[in-house]
């Protein structure tokens, strides 16, 4: 799926070069995460019940005491202002806090995680 992501006109020259790049992370803000679920600090990840109960920071949920997210996704183009992504998990109306190009940096080879996290995939 497409999304837009539309900054401030005042920061569209903050955008110049970013189209050189295939990927970038994005950090945004969690705003409609309830203090409920800010305050959980374990639970099954997805909410399923074949997966274990592991804490808030085991998991990529938006559960967290300082709801921020975070995604790498394609940058399929920029028009002034507003990028065009592909595989953004934010809701529509998620304050975007910054943008980071993805580099080489960002690869880690010899990553493990665990066995759960390869059966919530599927």
């Amino acid at each position: 799926m497409t999304s837009e992501i539309e900054l401030l006109p005042e920061h569209a020259e903050r955008l110049e070069g970013i189209d050189d790049f295939s990927h970038i992370h994005v950090l945004f803000y969690l705003d409609r995460v309830s203090r409920y679920e800010r305050g959980m600090k374990r639970f099954r990840p997805l909410d399923r019940e074949d997966l274990p109960l592991v804490g808030a920071f085991a998991t990529r949920s938006q559960r967290r005491p300082n709801p921020i997210g975070l995604t790498a996704v394609r940058l399929l183009g920029r028009e002034g202002n507003i990028l065009r992504v592909k595989g953004l998990d934010a809701l529509d109306g998620t304050p975007v806090l910054d943008i980071k190009p993805y580099s080489h940096h960002d690869y880690v080879e010899g990553f493990v995680g665990p066995e759960w996290l390869r059966r919530a995939r599927s």
